[in-house]
């Protein structure tokens, strides 16, 4: 009697990893920090889809763990990746606003048009991309972030160091809101941005999109 032929077996996980294309995931080291729901939100839905590295600007660990590296943000090379993803970052404002290394991977991805997805307070990251002529990268594009309604409604907002409602329309951008807290999220060319923390899902499914559209 002949022995049926067993069903080869799965291909292993890293294999499956290596074929992946990786998302750099960028993250505040400031005091105020990343909000942990939108980075759980951001981690769990393009985990499936891309291999992650985390990296901030100030803090270095070594190892891997659940897929991604945490990782020094000057040691990242814009080349290495085809995404790039910034949660919602209270943080961003103070670090990540200023980056002069994130600053060059932004350059990079506009360039090379690669997906870019920021959400909430993590838009006030891509304030660091200008150009030689301190002419913006994003001019021209469409966005949105956290509007002047919804952070008026924080006790420091006199001392914030950035508006990016504000920012956005001065470096010759178009800037959109919804009412405060409503998912609002804006998808113009490679670039993807969400209102606030609520907008999350919807902005990284986009990026999901555009990356499969790609």
């Amino acid at each position: 009697m002949r022995r049926r032929l067993r069903a080869p077996p799965p291909v292993p996980a890293m294999s499956e990893r290596l074929g992946k294309p990786t998302c750099l995931l960028v993250a505040s080291a400031a005091a105020a920090g990343v909000s942990a729901q939108s980075f759980l939100q951001c981690f769990t839905l393009s985990s499936s889809a891309f291999n992650l590295q985390v990296a901030t600007p100030g803090v270095s660990k070594n190892g891997n763990c659940c897929d991604f590296r945490l990782a020094l943000l000057p040691l990242c090379c814009g080349a290495r990746y085809h995404a790039l993803l910034i949660p919602n970052c209270p943080g961003a404002m103070t670090d990540l606003a200023n980056s002069g290394y994130l600053a060059k991977i932004l350059q990079h991805f506009c360039t090379e048009n690669k997906p870019i997805c920021a959400v909430g307070h993590g838009v006030a990251a891509l304030c660091c991309a200008t150009n030689e002529d301190k002419s913006w990268v994003f001019q021209g594009y469409s966005l949105t972030g956290p509007s002047v309604y919804e952070l008026i409604r924080q006790p420091n907002f006199a001392s914030l160091p950035i508006i990016v409602e504000d920012f956005v329309k001065d470096s010759g951008a178009a800037f959109s809101a919804s009412k405060p807290d409503a998912v609002h999220v804006v998808l113009d060319r490679h670039v993807v941005t969400g209102q606030n923390e609520n907008s999350t899902l919807p902005a990284v499914q986009n990026l999901l999109i555009l990356c499969n559209v790609r």
